[in-house]
């Protein structure tokens, strides 16, 4: 058996239960990782001297293929739903012993890293990597330690990532032959089955969730910070396509992270040491920071060259359109390191709205901040469907339902405990259509946007006189230096003002009719937050 690189003498891979494997490269740098990869033929170099790999069968996440095992620590705290599937002890046990096995007469690839840039929540993560490039992509995403920290270093988690490893269904207890499950008693995760990397980092982050809430008081988010100058910090929550990574990456403000943040009584601070980016459509015009994070120690994912080169064709979805670039956060010139910040003084829920209705930006109450977290709603168009233009509504519960162990009103709890304490100022900002829906009006454009997070920042849209939306209750400005007075208003973009108002009422309905479900364990406050339909208006 040969050894490579370097691990904690307080600890061996073989009392993990991995034992007889034929090498074992421990902490290798990204370099050496780049190396392994591709003297495995696993990968090839962009032009700019990224590793390009394919992620195989998956090119994204299985929701349905996540798991936690029901234990007596689980069993009456995890919110258990679709997302929260629940696994017997007895299958978990019996499934890690397999895939430990696994691992015998094969090269093991190790790597230790931290999660939590505030070292009073940080916790250990040790993977074990069937692929050199899930290796580096820990390295990429999670915090790395310095040379002093690997002597003593000793796992708090362990995932063990065994892409090769194919579940029987009927024996192992899973949906398919992949699967993602987490066990907060023993401090293991397994991923098989799956070489999708965000596998990797979105079960840490879904333990992150569990621990920090529950166990610290620190509430966890799904979302992206930044700081400006003078010290003032913002955060913005999205779901996918709303503009979270476009609108934090702001060349006036460094960067805290871009996806995983906690906030304790201390600040916020990122649960991360890296970025995930989507690069569909990447071009340095619009996303320069990301584009130019794209070099020696970043990994690209499923995306096709140029013909006749390495020069990656950011606009070809042949493979996904979920094509990802990852890389470590000092890749970006204007991160902030070590990367955490103070209280909010901002905080934005983006939204695309696609049936333009929602005003482009909106002062939110404390329940109305509680009553959208919990909502997290944002609308995607149909596509390139012939004959399709209706939009179509999508509410995933605190911007992040996918990772959330606990019910969602324990965390817009949380949130409404910290607004209350800190005085953060609350914003709905819709960066989808104006005018009217998506096939009649426009998107909002990007630079009023901008201009209006900008305002929020410098303190001027403080100064605008503001109105209230008739159904939703928000309040929205009637001046913005760089904004069409006109389009602050949304019903004022509409030619058919009655139009304008059905639609309104249809949205407000889904709204409601989606929130039913949590109205039980939902407060009196957040309660009084949800809009009002036509009808109750005009009574």
């Amino acid at each position: 058996m040969g050894f490579y690189g370097r691990i904690s003498p307080r600890s061996t891979i073989e009392s993990f239960g991995i034992k007889n494997t034929t090498n074992q490269y421990c902490n290798l740098s990204a370099e050496e990782l780049v190396a392994e990869s591709l003297k495995r033929q696993q990968g090839t170099l962009s032009n700019s001297g990224a590793l390009c790999i394919r992620t195989g069968e998956f090119t994204g996440r299985s929701p349905e293929d996540k798991f936690t095992v029901d234990n007596e620590l689980t069993h009456d705290a995890v919110d258990w739903n679709k997302f929260n599937k629940s696994f017997s002890q007895e299958k978990f046990d019996a499934l890690l012993k397999k895939v430990a096995a696994y691992f015998e007469g094969k090269d093991v690839f190790v790597q230790d890293a931290f999660a939590c840039a505030d070292t009073r929540y940080r916790i250990s993560v040790r993977v074990f990597a069937e692929y050199p490039w899930s290796a580096q992509f820990a390295g990429n995403m999670f915090i790395r330690l310095e040379e002093n920290e690997q002597d003593e270093f000793l796992p708090d988690w362990c995932i063990y990532c065994a892409p090769g490893f194919y579940a029987d269904p009927a024996v192992d207890g899973t949906r398919q032959h992949n699967f993602s499950i987490i066990d907060f008693k023993s401090k293991r995760i397994l991923i098989g089955g799956s070489a999708y990397t965000g596998e990797i980092k979105k079960s840490i982050f879904t333990i992150l969730n569990f621990i920090l809430p529950y166990q610290q008081e620190v509430l966890s988010m799904h979302c992206s910070a930044n700081i400006g100058k003078n010290g003032d910090t913002a955060i913005f929550f999205g779901l996918s396509g709303t503009g979270k990574t476009t609108l934090s990456a702001d060349p006036n403000r460094a960067l805290i992270g871009d996806d995983e943040h906690g906030w304790s009584d201390e600040g916020i601070f990122n649960f991360e040491g890296g970025c995930y980016a989507k690069c569909i459509d990447l071009t340095e015009e619009k996303e320069p920071d990301i584009f130019r994070a794209i070099k020696p120690g970043a990994i690209l994912e499923n995306i096709e060259f140029y013909p006749g080169g390495n020069v990656p064709d950011f606009s070809n979805s042949t493979i996904t359109e979920n094509t990802r670039v990852s890389y470590p956060i000092h890749h970006i010139r204007n991160a902030k390191l070590p990367s955490k910040g103070g209280h909010p003084n901002n905080i934005f829920f983006l939204t695309c709205d696609a049936y333009g209705i929602l005003p482009p930006i909106s002062k939110l109450t404390t329940g109305q901040a509680m009553y959208h977290f919990i909502s997290g709603y944002t609308a995607k168009v149909a596509g390139t469907e012939a004959g399709i233009t209706e939009p179509k509504a999508t509410f995933s519960n605190c911007f992040g339902a996918p990772f959330l162990p606990l019910h969602p009103t324990f965390y817009a709890a949380m949130l409404g405990k910290r607004i209350d304490k800190y005085q953060p100022k609350i914003w709905l900002v819709n960066t989808g259509w104006t005018g009217g829906p998506y096939g009649t009006g426009s998107r909002i454009k990007l630079a009023y946007t901008r201009a209006l997070i900008t305002a929020v920042m410098n303190g001027s849209l403080n100064q605008a006189g503001f109105e209230k939306h008739e159904l939703f209750g928000l309040e929205y400005p009637t001046s913005c230096e760089g904004v069409p007075a006109e389009i602050l208003n949304p019903k004022n973009t509409w030619a058919d003002k009655n139009a304008y108002d059905q639609k309104a009422n249809q949205l407000a309905e889904l709204f409601i009719n989606n929130f039913e479900k949590y109205k039980a364990k939902a407060s009196a406050e957040m309660l009084e937050a949800a809009p009002r339909l036509l009808s109750d208006v005009k009574h």
